[in-house]
């Protein structure tokens, strides 16, 4: 390419950078730095996560541990975790559901599985299905950290495809009073139904699913509003440090399978 056909695009160029600044930082630290320092370090950046947990937070304290956790990601390494904001969203409708029983897909890192744990209802149950190994055993640490035990909150490594029909057998759950979809976007409608079909959720459960803004989940959202058996209401908010990318929490509330 000439130098005067690279100019010609050069106001182009900064105005996309501009306008996408913050889209671009938000690649930087999720993508760039988190590579370079995973390859340094030999850990990846949930682990140091951990690590930093371990000599900051107080053990037994969930409420500290997510204090903690918030602090790392703003001041050391981004986490792509839920964030204070969604958080008070998550711990207030658990709150006010109350379920004796909730299911979240996704544990990454375990901080939304902390947030959940601690706003149960008294004798309430969690599990938590996470798919990758070595980010599951960081979040089991963090979880047995904050002080909840294997019965009020159990980690299940697997797909969520292959766990969900095993729910009911293998692990005791034959309803999911609340459920949080928090893996993979395009996996959320796949799972939805598979709950529904395997009729794990009763009349009145509420599903909630992260990240259905960015980066999105249109086929899912399309679903739950058009079948008829869900109502709908969605909680904008943004990312964590990144106030400038919008994003939201969807509300399902499951009228049944008529």
């Amino acid at each position: 390419m000439s130098p005067a056909i690279a100019l010609a695009f050069l106001p182009l160029v900064v105005t996309l950078l501009v306008r996408y600044r913050h889209y671009f930082r938000l690649l930087v630290r999720t993508v760039l730095l988190r590579s370079l320092r995973d390859c340094l370090s030999g850990l990846r950046m949930e682990e140091r996560a951990f690590s930093y947990v371990l000599t900051h937070a107080l053990p037994g304290d969930p409420g500290h541990i997510l204090t903690t956790l918030d602090h790392w990601s703003s001041h050391c390494e981004y986490l792509s975790h839920m964030g204070p904001a969604k958080g008070q969203i998550l711990m207030r409708l658990v709150e006010e559901k109350a379920p004796a029983c909730a299911l979240e897909l996704g544990t990454y890192c375990g901080y939304s599985t902390l947030l959940i744990a601690r706003a149960l209802p008294p004798g309430g149950r969690l599990l938590t299905v996470e798919r990758d190994p070595r980010t599951a055993a960081v979040a089991e640490k963090l979880i047995r950290l904050a002080g909840f035990d294997e019965h009020t909150v159990e980690l299940i490594v697997g797909r969520s495809e292959e766990v969900i029909p095993r729910l009911r057998t293998q692990y005791e759950l034959s309803r999911a009073d609340l459920v949080l979809l928090a893996h993979r976007p395009r996996c959320y409608l796949r799972d939805l139904q598979l709950l529904e079909g395997h009729a794990l959720l009763p009349a009145g459960a509420t599903v909630l699913a992260d990240h259905v803004l960015f980066p999105g989940a249109p086929r899912f959202l399309q679903y739950a509003k058009s079948c008829g058996r869900y109502r709908c209401r969605l909680h904008h908010t943004g990312l964590p440090d990144f106030p400038a990318i919008k994003d939201g929490i969807a509300q399902l509330t499951y009228a049944g399978p008529g």
